[in-house]
């Protein structure tokens, strides 16, 4: 089984040579110094970002939440680097501190999650029901205008009295289960960052800063190699998926899962999910051969699997609530209805990355 990554788990990479992808055609091998450099780069980020958060002392929430963004997004691209190319790096000191970092990427993550969530549903809610401004754009883009301010009235339904009924305290309802589940992840990621496990991880990301343990087989390999077997993983990843579903808006057939009494997770989103962590390994490896930010597009596709995601935890959340026991009918139609709205959305993001994918450079 493969060692888990930062967000998930993720194929283990194939070695250079026999059974690998060829080697990608270009001017010159990439060599292993840059894959050191860019290791060096990244812990140096985490060490910075660190040190950003123990300066703010929790005095100025901004600044620490910054800075703990900082660290999660230091530990990605570490923890990513070494799986992809794992085989190029000493294996006992690679798989040690992978897990580690997992661990520490996903704990600073669920604060943040939360309150997105929460504020999401609320916006949603919101928009749906009618009764506070929302921008006239819809789709993909709304959140985010939402964000913005940009806002219109939405126009009033042929009847939205129920949903009007219920979605004040649809509202209340979420409001004090992510409050509660953002105010446990806020404790539980300072008892983290103060823990000795942290600790030891931080000593060991002060090492990687100085002296990345090469393997011998570093030694003239080409990076190219396992950069090729990553993209290939994503394509072969892309394939499975079914894009000529997902290339008619609005497909609702996952709304079928809903609301039933079975609480497991939506069985058609595990692949895209999977799509998204092989999307983000890619990324990452294209940034340690050419030392940039990923392309436009790549990243466009990339925050449309981030939406995808987004709608489909928010969605979930919506459905868990509404199983809450003793609520009144018109908090569960309330919510009910912002399922469905976020499944629908979650039906977007695919449609999104359907259109995205077939205009990437192959």
């Amino acid at each position: 089984m493969a060692p888990q990554h930062p967000e998930g788990a993720a194929p283990a990479p194939r070695s250079p040579g026999a059974g690998g992808p060829a080697a990608p055609k270009g001017d010159r091998p990439v060599e292993g110094d840059v894959l050191a450099a860019y290791l060096r780069e990244r812990s140096t980020e985490f060490l910075r970002a660190l040190r950003a958060h123990r300066e703010s002392g929790g005095g100025a929430p901004e600044e620490s939440a910054e800075a703990v963004r900082a660290l999660r997004r230091s530990a990605r691209r570490i923890s990513g680097t070494l799986h992809t190319f794992r085989p190029l790096l000493d294996t006992e000191w690679a798989e040690g501190l992978r897990p580690e970092l997992a661990w520490l990427s996903g704990t600073l993550a669920h604060e943040h999650a939360h309150a997105s969530r929460l504020e999401r549903l609320l916006l949603a809610l919101h928009r749906l029901s009618g009764a506070v401004p929302v921008p006239a754009a819809a789709g993909v883009g709304a959140r985010e205008e939402r964000a913005r301010g940009n806002g219109a009235y939405a126009p009033a339904g042929p009847d939205r009295t129920h949903l009007t009924v219920g979605a004040a305290k649809a509202g209340a309802l979420l409001d004090r289960r992510l409050t509660l589940a953002r105010t446990r992840a806020h404790s539980t990621a300072l008892e983290a960052l103060g823990s000795g496990r942290f600790h030891a991880v931080a000593d060991r990301i002060a090492l990687l800063a100085g002296e990345v343990p090469l393997s011998p087989a570093a030694a003239g390999a080409d990076l190219r190699l396992p950069a090729a077997a990553a993209e290939e993983r994503l394509t072969d990843a892309v394939a499975a998926l079914p894009l000529l579903t997902a290339g008619h808006p609005y497909n609702a057939a996952a709304l079928v899962h809903g609301l039933a009494p079975d609480t497991s997770p939506q069985p058609q989103d595990a692949p895209w999910h999977q799509v998204r962590l092989l999307l983000r390994l890619h990324r990452y490896a294209r940034e340690v051969l050419t030392g940039a930010p990923a392309e436009t597009r790549l990243e466009a596709a990339d925050q449309a699997l981030t939406r995808h995601r987004d709608a489909a935890e928010a969605a979930a959340a919506a459905a868990e609530a509404a199983r809450t026991p003793r609520i009144a009918p018109a908090t569960a139609y309330a919510l009910g209805v912002l399922h469905a709205d976020q499944r629908h959305e979650v039906e977007a993001a695919r449609f999104a990355f359907h259109h995205l994918w077939h205009r990437l450079p192959r």
